[in-house]
């Protein structure tokens, strides 16, 4: 009996990769292995899929949650690159899966991955491979024909006339063999949509967090909403600016966190954190009133002269009140802020489920 494990992410590469496997006559059984970490997390969308198209499918799920560090790739005091993430995290999701193929016996790994995609070229496919010693039993059916034949093909499992030469400029050619093969052609869960390492700004950010020290995994996830100050070394000034918004941050305030908000006017909810016993008296003060500035001036209020606002530190039951001038305009504190500004993970949300 030959089996295959196909790394699924949901987006309609890994499902085409998928099917085009399943469909093969010498291929007795398929697993389906999704991996979630803390920067692609929508499982319960790609769980639905999985569902809905191979009903009768093993689907298992693994976290790479405490391997962040090892999927951004992102050397110390270096910078963040798409490409270098891109093959640190594939590396680490192949090396994953091939523990769990030798633990359900399966005969070969299958990935939805094409030439080209995040700058990866075949070379640096094969050099993937090879650096894990899994170059013989590592299929990528899309993009098969431009890379070396592997087992599965030397040992007619999976027929390469079958196969594609599809690169990440064959947009058009994926969707028309999704369809030929009986899958819905939408991509909500394409990786420009899904992961945040894709986002433009996001690696920024991340390089500045990972050169503070023993920053949590609540840390990263402020990294999510767009507005996101900073004044060095250790303040950090998060607003949330609708509804939406303001639920997801309300469950990462830590007791230290202060609370900043307007009482009377429309605005955001803010949260600040840093290290307030190394503070002076003077220095709160400071970071308070900058807080509250920089909260007025993203509020309905910024025309005024001076508005009124709320504070308190979590783990206190008062509430006090200040009042704060607006800046000029957001462009006035642009230097504060973590630029440039990614799309919200929290506000602007996947397409909604097929």
């Amino acid at each position: 009996m030959v089996r295959a494990l196909s790394l699924f992410s949901g987006s309609l590469a890994s499902r085409v990769a998928a099917r085009l496997v399943e469909r093969s006559p010498g291929v007795d059984e398929v697993f389906l292995l999704h991996f979630r970490s803390p920067f692609f997390e929508e499982y319960e969308g790609i769980r639905e899929i999985a569902k809905r198209e191979w009903p009768g499918l093993s689907f298992r799920t693994q976290s790479l949650k405490k391997d962040y560090r090892r999927l951004a790739n992102i050397p110390p005091g270096g910078c963040f690159s798409l490409k270098r993430s891109c093959q640190g995290c594939r590396r680490l999701m192949l090396a994953r899966a091939v523990r769990y193929m030798r633990r359900i016996q399966a005969d070969f790994l299958v990935t939805g991955e094409v030439v080209g995609e995040h700058g990866l070229s075949a070379a640096d496919m094969e050099r993937a491979a090879n650096a894990l010693g899994i170059q013989d039993i590592l299929l990528r059916p899309l993009s098969a024909r431009l890379l070396p034949p592997t087992r599965a093909e030397e040992a007619g499992w999976v027929d390469r006339r079958l196969l594609g030469d599809l690169t990440t400029q064959d947009t058009r050619e994926l969707v028309e063999v999704a369809r030929g093969l009986g899958l819905d052609a939408s991509d909500p869960m394409s990786s420009g949509l899904r992961c945040r390492l894709t986002y433009p700004g996001f690696g920024r950010r991340l390089e500045i967090l990972f050169e503070e020290e023993g920053f949590t995994m609540n840390a990263l996830r402020l990294l999510d909403f767009r507005l996101y100050y900073k004044r060095l070394p250790d303040v950090n000034i998060v607003l949330a600016m609708d509804e939406e918004e303001k639920r997801a941050l309300q469950n990462y305030f830590l007791p230290r966190d202060l609370r900043v908000y307007l009482p009377i006017h429309r605005g955001p909810m803010t949260l600040v954190r840093t290290d307030w016993d190394t503070k002076s008296a003077a220095e709160v003060r400071a970071i308070i009133e900058l807080a509250g500035r920089i909260t007025v001036t993203h509020s309905e209020a910024i025309r005024l002269a001076s508005v009124p606002i709320n504070y308190r530190f979590e783990s206190d039951d008062e509430t006090l009140q200040s009042n704060a001038l607006p800046f000029g305009s957001v462009d006035d504190i642009a230097d504060f802020c973590l630029t440039p500004n990614p799309p919200s993970a929290v506000s602007a949300r996947l397409p909604a489920r097929p």
